[in-house]
């Protein structure tokens, strides 16, 4: 029979407890303030276009203040230039003022269809454009001018002051300011007739 190894129990040695390190505790830094949206100082009025615009309106219904410059107008400048539609208009600088408008006058040299032009096919050169604040009222008094000089309907309808230029009825509407039903004249109260003097 094999010796049967007896095998020492090896003693336990304890093992130094290390010490609990402190928690090391970082100072809480200040909160930062929140980023502007943009470096460049907010305006409290904007001008676009000879037209003045309050800076809380937002860019796109900002747009549609100029005269000339509706909500399809508006909605396509936007698009073209990538502007924040929603963004205030207070906001922006005026290199893009400056580029805005440049879209208003010349929307065909940014690829913006023909079909949203004010002023197509002109008189003079037979062009198609956009025209915008002054330029589009002094165009409009142009055309009534010239609708009055070759007395067409519509000129001549200018030329009286009617409102209604293009075949509207004028009976039952357009008819503030000016005498409204029909007057009467008051009837005199009947007299008796008088008798002849010698008759009963």
């Amino acid at each position: 029979m094999a010796e049967e190894v007896k095998q020492e129990a090896k003693p336990i040695i304890a093992q130094p407890v290390k010490p609990a390190q402190p928690e090391i505790k970082i100072a809480a830094q200040p909160a930062q303030a929140p980023k502007a949206e943009s470096a460049v100082e907010y305006s409290d009025l904007i001008r676009i276009a000879d037209k003045d615009v309050k800076g809380d309106v937002s860019v796109y219904m900002a747009l549609t203040h100029v005269k000339g410059c509706d909500f399809m107008m508006a909605n396509a400048v936007c698009n073209v230039l990538n502007l924040d539609k929603t963004a205030k208009c207070g906001y922006m600088t005026r290199e893009q003022v400056l580029k805005i408008e440049d879209v208003m006058k010349h929307p065909d040299k940014y690829g913006i269809p023909v079909w949203m032009f004010n002023h197509r096919k002109d008189l003079d050169t037979g062009t198609d454009k956009h025209l915008i604040a002054v330029d589009l009222t002094l165009q409009q008094g142009m055309d009534i001018r010239f609708l009055k000089k070759i007395r067409v309907y519509r000129g001549i309808r200018h030329s009286r002051g009617s409102k209604k230029v293009r075949g509207q009825h004028t009976r039952s509407t357009g008819r503030k300011g000016r005498t409204l039903g029909v007057i009467r004249k008051k009837e005199m109260p009947k007299v008796a007739p008088k008798k002849e003097a010698g008759k009963k």
